[in-house]
């Protein structure tokens, strides 16, 4: 626990908590307005939580050699917590634009599905 100094303890745990925090809110915006598409970025942020629990954890016990593989978890789930983070914001923006119609190129007239 000596690896990291008070301050610096106190920003890596206080950013755990406003994270959970963050899950947590965006949750229940998602379950206000009804739009599920919320409820998948707060399930998309937890790669990243795990993530940041990873290096405390490490950090934690002075960074021993035989908790290497915590920083490998670290950076795959950083990885990993990018790419669901990207697919999250891809899925509420498109949740945000108007249906399209399928239109007749010709005569620009709505196409009737039967």
């Amino acid at each position: 626990m000596h690896a990291l100094s008070i301050p610096t303890w106190i920003i890596h745990v206080s950013s755990v908590i406003e994270w959970i925090a963050a899950i947590w809110l965006i949750w229940t915006y998602g379950e206000l307005t009804g739009n599920r598409t919320w409820w998948g970025l707060s399930l998309a942020m937890l790669p990243a939580l795990v993530s940041a629990m990873c290096a405390c954890t490490w950090h934690y016990f002075d960074n021993p050699e035989s908790l290497e593989w915590l920083v490998t978890l670290q950076a795959t789930m950083t990885l990993l917590g990018n790419f669901t983070l990207w697919a999250a914001a891809a899925l509420i923006w498109r949740s945000t634009q108007p249906a399209k119609i399928a239109t007749d190129s010709v005569t620009a007239q709505p196409i009737k599905s039967e």
